[in-house]
């Protein structure tokens, strides 16, 4: 019987390349950081309220090195992986007390298949914690291209993953127990150039496999103007980032 063939949604060499931008990026002074700066936040007081202190611990995704930082105190050794290297659909070696994936499973083509690889990773009683943008987030923005294109608006933004979805793949993946919750983060903007800024920071910008075009000039300026329709009393506009954590046991 022949695998089914996985959907071809995201572009590897794509999503390598934000990595890239975005490892750059970070180098910057005054580069955006604060969606990975709330991730490392969150994993820090969800290690300390389950009393957790990992003997080896692997960490993928983390391109501010905050994560690894908020590791450090609880964990006696720290495994690294370059995301400029590591194919999340491929197997990991190593079998880790805590695995911790930050802003990378939700582009892969597989996610099953990459939760799978997770949990074959873990040490018995190991900890897998996966944390991403997820669905009902970035609506002004959504909003904004949408009306950039009117007529034929190209698919500029992904198909994201959410809370229960989050719960139903770590359950086919054969995690013992699991738990998915999320959280809103939530920026304000005076200018759509600003979140695509910010966006590329954090490497959190289109990796489809499909690459639509570039904007338009005038296109782009619609969506500027569009973005701003919301706007508050000070001319600012409160986009919001949905924060999904998935954490899984291995039995």
């Amino acid at each position: 019987m022949t695998a089914a063939r996985v959907p071809q949604i995201f572009s590897p060499h794509r999503r390598r390349a934000r990595w890239r931008r975005a490892l750059a990026e970070q180098r910057r002074d005054g580069a955006a950081d604060f969606v990975f700066q709330s991730m490392a936040e969150d994993l820090q007081e969800r290690l300390a309220f389950m009393n957790l202190r990992p003997v080896t611990a692997l960490l993928s995704g983390d391109p501010t090195g905050l994560a690894r930082a908020a590791l450090a105190a609880q964990t006696e050794t720290i495994r690294t992986i370059d995301p400029l290297e590591h194919d999340e659909e491929a197997a990991i070696d190593g079998a880790f007390d805590l695995i911790v994936s930050l802003g990378a499973l939700d582009t892969v083509n597989d996610v099953p298949g990459a939760l799978i690889h997770l949990r074959n990773a873990l040490a018995p009683d190991g900890i897998a914690m996966v944390s991403f943008v997820g669905a009902g987030s970035l609506t002004n923005l959504r909003r904004a291209l949408l009306a950039a294109e009117p007529d034929r608006p190209a698919a500029r933004m992904h198909p994201m993953i959410d809370v229960q979805a989050g719960a139903a793949l770590m359950q086919r993946a054969g995690f013992g127990r699991q738990v998915a919750d999320g959280y809103p983060l939530r920026v304000r903007y005076g200018a759509l150039d600003r979140l695509a800024e910010d966006l590329r920071s954090q490497a959190l910008t289109n990796v489809l496999a499909a690459a639509p075009p570039p904007l338009s000039r005038t296109a782009l300026q619609r969506a500027r103007e569009a973005f701003l329709e919301t706007a508050d009393a000070d001319g600012r506009v409160t986009e919001t980032f949905e924060i999904v954590t998935l954490t899984g046991w291995k039995n």
